[in-house]
């Protein structure tokens, strides 16, 4: 059995699952989803990514097991997310990027799925040099709710940034990933310099008065 992480798309989003389609908690405020039609849930949910894909660039990840989508993170800056503002621990920092959705199949749970999910998403994040993550959990999980367990985020790396005794709001720092990074590239070029041929004494040696060549240097 294959598993894989890759950007979530538009064409992801009609092999998921029907909560993870639909649910619009996060991606408009209470007016705006009053107002939506039923059966286009779906539909908004579509709009929604592809115009924070156009805008910002990816915004989720999915997981796939042998080809086939079975979960998906999705996570964005807090301004194409207006939901945040109704929940008592809003708003999140200005230097994070929020965590708003994270699904796996139940067939598929219990196998690190998820872990690999918020892998993916802080590879992505680090690379676009994001300072941290966070994300509103609830302490009583309740089915259908698009709020994260609290014992989830914390096995994989969340920490209470704000605490409430239902919605706790979450961070995860990325600086520690990105002081990894940059220690790694050091390390490389250390090792590049070490191994770099050294020049020959002959090169080594001061060319002698006129042999400069007049004019620019060739390419």
């Amino acid at each position: 059995m294959s598993r894989k992480v890759v950007r979530l798309t538009v064409d992801h989003l009609a092999q998921l699952d029907e909560h993870l389609r639909t649910c619009l908690r996060w991606q408009l405020d209470a007016v705006a989803i009053s107002r939506v039609e039923a059966g286009q849930e779906a539909a908004e949910v579509e709009a929604w990514l592809s115009g924070v894909l156009r805008e910002w660039g990816s915004c989720g990840r999915a997981v796939l097991v042998d080809g086939v989508p079975v979960g998906a993170a999705v996570y964005a800056p807090p301004w194409y997310l207006p939901g945040l503002a109704a929940l008592p621990t809003a708003p999140p920092s200005q230097d994070a990027v929020v965590l708003a959705k994270l699904y796996v199949a139940e067939a598929f749970r219990g196998q690190g799925l998820g872990r690999m999910l918020i892998q993916g998403m802080a590879r992505d994040l680090v690379l676009r040099e994001t300072v941290a993550v966070e994300a509103f959990g609830r302490n009583r999980p309740q089915p259908g709710s698009c709020l994260l367990p609290v014992e989830f985020l914390g096995a994989v790396g969340f920490k209470t940034q704000r605490a409430h005794r239902t919605v706790p709001r979450m961070r995860m720092e990325l600086r520690t990933t990105r002081t990894w990074k940059s220690e790694v590239e050091l390390a490389v070029e250390r090792l590049y310099g070490a191994v770099r041929p050294a020049l020959s004494p002959q090169r080594l040696k001061p060319q002698a008065k006129g042999s400069l060549r007049s004019g620019p240097r060739a390419p």
